[in-house]
């Protein structure tokens, strides 16, 4: 079956993505979710492959290329290096384009300076919780791009800063609480600026499209977040390009029981590829269990400063309303902390309506499952809340039960039981 959603595009959109590398995806999915793949490893591989096509290229990272799963950048190209190297040491010279050093500040200086001196692209990857130490840096080098549009002798058209942010909050399963933090996204979309972007792939396609994003746009600054470790893929290439088309969202018609012409009883919406992938679980449960329930999923791909969409096309208040109704309950589940998510949708529609979950600071070196549930974005809690919402509170139990099986589970075997 094709995962691309059947509803038209409003109006051409003149910043759609270039396909460079979306195109190299799958057109069908023939079983949504049912195969495994790392978007990490996929963006890498596009890194790979836009270093060897263009030798202007650079990589800066604070040395966790190979931690973030990129390390196909290596197959292409070096790491710069200066000093004397060892037999063991990665590919190395001092003509290398993938400058690592553990200095966040550092590393963003040289890479505004690269983007800005050469108009070049460039990109700058972090483990999540460490992306914030440049938050001050990256404030003011927004500033200078609203600066420049005000400047009437300034008609340049520069790179866009591009941040690669993995190794998120929901999966430090070793690391634990320390590095856990999706602050520097709420930082962002709190600037009220039209110049960010912060993507949220639901799996490697959409990563794909998402970087394409990245290397087409000038005079931004982009925030791509995504894991490292392998999750379902879910769209095809077709319904990642329509994304961006359609101002940052679309109806996942293979979770969704009703037609977009229809009603729908609760509405479920993620943003990101973790906490998309529970509230699918949870749309699957609530389907199951409450067959008559009209259910409609829409999957969030980019936010901006008080919109869904990217900040040259915003999801529009017509798509929202047919989308969303107007009346009916709205689950949300987000990536980083709930408030941000709420407060955009709230943009929208009345914010009694969003019950939204998120980080809520509540971490540790635990399994997966239990992460999700400590912060209460698991696919159980939010089939609880919508069997509440729902009028069903013999199924809300039912799936609390299941948070506190599983629970009990892990801390007798260190592992979840699903």
């Amino acid at each position: 079956m094709t995962t691309t959603p059947v509803q038209p595009v409003e109006k051409p959109v003149e910043n759609s993505p270039k396909r460079r590398y979306l195109d190299e995806m799958p057109e069908v999915i023939e079983n949504p979710g049912g195969e495994y793949f790392s978007p990490a490893k996929r963006i890498g591989d596009c890194l790979r492959a836009e270093m060897l096509r263009n030798p202007h290229l650079y990589l800066f990272s604070p040395d966790e290329t190979t931690s973030n799963k990129l390390d196909a950048a290596y197959a292409e190209q070096s790491r710069a290096w200066v000093l004397p190297t060892r037999a063991w040491d990665l590919p190395e010279s001092a003509n290398g384009r993938i400058v690592e050093l553990l200095s966040e500040n550092t590393l963003f200086a040289a890479m505004v300076g690269h983007v800005l001196g050469s108009r070049e692209p460039a990109f700058m990857t972090s483990y999540e919780s460490f992306f914030e130490i440049i938050a001050s840096q990256l404030i003011q080098h927004l500033k200078f791009l609203k600066q420049i549009d005000e400047t009437e002798w300034r008609t340049d058209a520069f790179p866009a800063i591009n941040l690669l942010s993995t190794s998120t909050c929901w999966r430090q399963d070793h690391n634990g609480f320390s590095h856990q933090s999706p602050a520097l996204i709420s930082t962002l979309l709190d600037v009220p600026t039209n110049k960010v972007n912060c993507l949220f792939p639901v799996d490697d396609v959409a990563a794909t499209a998402a970087f394409d994003f990245m290397l087409s746009s000038e005079n931004v600054a982009n925030l791509t977040t995504f894991n490292k470790t392998d999750e379902p893929r879910f769209i095809d290439k077709n319904h990642a390009d329509f994304q961006y088309q359609n101002g940052g969202a679309s109806i996942f018609g293979f979770v969704s029981n009703i037609s977009e012409d229809e009603t729908p009883d609760l509405v479920l919406t993620a943003a990101g590829d973790i906490v998309s992938r529970e509230a699918i679980m949870a749309a699957e449960m609530i389907k199951t269990d409450i067959p008559s329930a009209r259910i409609r999923f829409i999957g969030i791909t980019a936010l901006t400063h008080g919109a869904i969409g990217t900040a040259d096309h915003h999801f529009s208040q017509a798509t929202f309303d047919r989308y969303f109704g107007q009346n009916c309950p709205i689950i949300a589940n987000f990536h980083g902390y709930a408030h941000t998510l709420k407060t955009i949708l709230s943009n929208y529609t009345d914010g009694r309506r969003v019950l939204a979950h998120g980080f809520s600071e509540q971490g540790s070196t635990t399994t997966p499952l239990e992460m999700l549930t400590l912060n209460h974005a698991s696919r159980f809690d939010l089939a609880a809340e919508a069997a509440d919402v729902l009028g069903r509170p013999d199924l809300a139990e039912k799936y609390r039960q299941m948070i506190r099986d599983n629970h009990a589970f892990a801390l007798q075997n260190g592992i979840d039981m699903i």
